[in-house]
């Protein structure tokens, strides 16, 4: 404030509709093909951008072994639920076993694992508090701690030497935040990523000002229920921390989703086939013990020599994906989805024409622009 003791009004700007921005590229390009990893719920998306897609399909990931390993961990060693539900999330029995279950991973996985907590403010919470337990001196005695701040040079410089410490064989810990730059865009590829731990389900802060503008908006514009976006929104964000660790066909990781809700159908569903494709009864309600004992039977199985034959089988050479072109018609429009097993994990919307999964979506208008990808 220029005068001392008289607030100053803010004016916070923020966009709605994104239908908006995709819009132009719509009306300019007769097929257009928008595919990420991120993607689900699928039937929201055509909603929130305006268009009617022509073909859509989930696929899953194609391995040629079971490189990832998702563990849901609903409870500690003393059996005490963990959750980070606002109610839950400061009472010392959880932080104590979020504590314990890090420890075990710092104590079980190899090299670099990467943690994310819902906010800068409960990382910050939590960090103190395993601070006065002495859980911090227990993980450094395994691996080095590195924390994300708001600041992007501190930032940098912590990822530059967790990256150091897991070269070194040292091993490393990354504490970071969902939503965060490290959640966003770094890769934790190879040993740099060997494990991922999520601290709670990754909701939005609901007083947020924005956030209840835009709410608001598509409640009253698309008839989306505020919960549905909330779970939609939070399960994005887990997904796209879980995929921080898994960025080629011979990469490998645990995944471990340290919350009793992630065990609920209504948000184990929101995320995406190639996740949920790893998934089973095997793995989910989960005590800390129980999932180290998944851990390291899957640390065992994966350390083994690379078959390269299978991994061969997974792969399409230039012959194949020349006589799949032309099987589907060459390059000009949409003929049909290529088979599952020969693609990669994502999922894909088209938009022009009404076709179902699998089918033959109508030829572009004559003289109709060329494609164009999202």
């Amino acid at each position: 404030s220029i005068v001392m003791g008289v607030p100053e009004p803010l004016l916070q700007l923020t966009c709605l509709d994104a239908s908006l921005a995709i819009k132009p590229v719509l009306e300019r390009f007769s097929t257009v093909v928008i595919t990420s990893g991120t993607l689900s719920p699928m039937d929201l998306y055509p909603k929130l951008l305006g268009f009617d897609p022509a073909v859509r399909a989930q696929l899953p990931m194609t391995t040629f072994r079971d490189c990832l390993c998702p563990l849901v961990v609903v409870k500690g060693g003393d059996q005490v639920p963990l959750s980070t539900k606002f109610e839950s999330r400061k009472e010392v029995a959880v932080l104590r076993n979020y504590g314990q279950l890090l420890t075990e991973v710092a104590r079980t996985v190899p090299d670099g694992v990467v943690c994310f907590f819902t906010s800068y403010q409960y990382m910050e919470f939590v960090v103190s508090k395993w601070d006065e337990m002495g859980v911090l001196q227990t993980v450094v005695e395994h691996k080095l701690v590195y924390l994300e701040t708001k600041d992007v040079v501190e930032t940098t410089l912590a990822l530059d030497n967790f990256k150091r410490a897991c070269d070194c064989g040292r091993g490393a810990v990354f504490l970071s935040v969902a939503r965060g730059k490290v959640a966003e865009g770094i890769d934790f590829d190879r040993h740099y990523g060997r494990a991922v731990v999520l601290f709670g389900v990754p909701f939005q802060y609901t007083l947020s000002h924005t956030l209840r503008a835009r709410l608001d908006f598509m409640r009253t514009s698309y008839q989306v229920k505020e919960n549905d976006f909330l779970t939609f929104d939070a399960l994005r964000q887990a997904a796209q921390c879980i995929g921080r660790v898994i960025r080629s066909k011979t990469d490998y990781g645990v995944v471990i989703l340290a919350d009793s809700r992630y065990s609920r159908w209504d948000k184990r569903s929101k995320l995406p086939r190639w996740i949920q494709q790893f998934m089973n009864d095997a793995c989910l309600k989960l005590s800390t013990e129980t999932a180290v004992q998944h851990l390291r039977e899957f640390l065992k199985t994966m350390g083994q020599p690379t078959d390269r034959a299978q991994l061969l089988q997974t792969l399409l050479d230039e012959d194949q994906v020349r006589a799949r072109s032309r099987a589907l018609g060459g390059v000009g429009g949409v003929a049909e989805v290529l088979p599952v097993p020969r693609l990669t994990a994502g999922q894909v919307l088209a938009a022009g024409g009404v076709a179902e999964e699998g089918t033959t979506a109508p030829p572009p208008p004559a003289g109709g622009g060329g494609g164009g990808g999202g």
